[in-house]
């Protein structure tokens, strides 16, 4: 059944309700929420698997691609990930009341910059299951409600696991509206006509998907675009481990936004390194789009212009060759997404000019671009990989779901005393955290 407007509205009060009393709940309140939700999946493994096998006969007859049909999948594999995620999530410190910054602005009167939740949530994600776990996860331990809608194709699933995400919250105390799902494109269309109770719209995929979002919404937003993920390999690279790098990074795992898709090879080292790398990705049954120059060393499919900007999510790459590393970090920053570049080179040099030009969330030396990601990184997990700049970068974990507030604290201080000059400011850095 599809949400009204009246009924997304609705949900909206109810979240920012929801929002309210889990701000202030502590933190062993939001920990045992996440313990909860972890056995209660493990609980209620058949009944997800049974909903995930009925997503998946469906996405089957709906033909969807195979890399596609993977990310659908919950298995025990998946749910013993989520599981161990979430106790993980739950042994991290507290990302709420850390004070940031504190004065004595005059004698008797205190100002701390304390880190808080950003409110109500809105995160519109992929059909992969799992995702909902994490970003209700994520905004449970921060603090914040969410609204979480996922892929068509997860639709079951999703129903199933947001029913859990809800039942942890009721028995550790926490009100359950802080997650609710959102299951059609109207209810998408509603909530970005929330602005009075939705905080921030967190959108995952295309950039013209994450496109409408702004356009179609007062609520500010944060982009969690496509990935055009490069690899470049430096002349001053060694063969093997750019072989072994470029191959991770492309064909762990197709379907996903930290997986590259372009890979720039210097014209110096291309005649030894193209051979095994091509044949590498062929083995895997990666397509290769080549350049011109890359099709004179080994064969391959003609690269077209869109290829250089094409997020392919499959088993297809575009191979190009370079001239120089000032061409190569040209390339990527014109052509692709700001997400996550890597440099295999035994310059040192070299990859420091690289880290520092391209303009991207994460830039990497001699390492798989499958390395960005939340967990990975140590934030328990992520909500999404913001490619803009602001408010957060990168893998989004807690700290990116916390915003801060500032509390001053005073005997009865006025502005016409300090106007006057009956008070002086002192403006003497303390180093206490704020008592309150």
């Amino acid at each position: 059944m599809e949400t009204t407007l009246r009924d997304l509205h609705e949900m909206s009060l109810r979240s920012r309700k929801a929002f309210y009393d889990l701000s202030a709940a502590s933190l062993n309140a939001r920990n045992q929420a996440l313990l909860a939700l972890a056995r209660v999946l493990e609980e209620r493994y058949e009944a997800i698997q049974a909903a995930n096998r009925e997503d998946l006969r469906a996405a089957e007859q709906d033909h969807l691609a195979a890399p596609l049909m993977h990310r659908l999948v919950f298995d025990r594999k998946k749910l013993n990930q989520v599981a161990d995620g979430l106790r993980a999530l739950a042994a991290l410190p507290d990302p709420l009341g850390k004070t940031t910054y504190a004065m004595e602005i005059t004698e008797g009167l205190s100002v701390y910059r304390v880190v808080c939740p950003i409110g109500v949530i809105g995160v519109i994600f992929e059909s992969r299951p799992d995702a909902l776990i994490q970003i209700a996860s994520l905004c449970i331990k921060s603090g914040n409600a969410v609204l979480l809608k996922g892929g068509r194709e997860a639709i079951r699933t999703n129903r199933i696991l947001c029913d859990c995400v809800r039942l942890a919250l009721e028995e550790a105390g926490l009100p359950f509206d802080s997650a609710q799902l959102l299951e059609s494109r109207e209810d998408v269309a509603s909530m970005l006509k929330e602005d009075a109770l939705i905080d921030l719209i967190i959108p995952r995929g295309s950039r013209q998907f994450v496109r409408y979002i702004m356009d179609n919404s007062r609520i500010p937003v944060l982009g969690h675009s496509d990935g055009i993920c490069h690899v470049y390999i430096d002349e001053f690279a060694e063969p093997a481990l750019a072989v072994k790098v470029a191959l991770d990074s492309k064909v762990q795992n197709v379907s996903v936004c930290n997986a590259a898709e372009t890979i720039l090879v210097h014209e110096k080292i291309a005649p030894a390194v193209l051979p095994p790398l091509c044949d590498a990705l062929k083995k895997a049954g990666v397509e290769i789009r080549g350049d011109e120059a890359v099709r004179k060393i080994v064969p391959c499919v003609p690269a077209q212009a869109e290829d250089w900007e094409t997020e392919y999510l499959d088993y297809i790459v575009s191979v190009k060759t370079v001239a120089s590393l000032a061409e190569a970090v040209e390339h990527i920053n014109a052509y692709g997404s700001h997400h996550t570049d890597c440099i295999c080179t035994a310059s040192e040099k070299n990859a420091a000019v690289f880290m520092q030009r391209v303009d991207s969330a994460g830039v990497y030396w001699n390492v798989s671009t499958r390395f960005a990601d939340g967990f990975v990184y140590g934030f328990g997990a992520e909500v999404g990989i913001a490619t803009g700049k602001i408010h957060a970068r990168g893998p989004m974990g807690l700290e990116g779901l916390t915003t801060y507030k500032y509390k001053l604290i005073g005997s009865g201080q006025t502005m016409a005393e300090m106007k006057s000059g009956e008070r002086a400011y002192t403006h003497n850095p303390l180093s206490d955290t704020c008592p309150l």
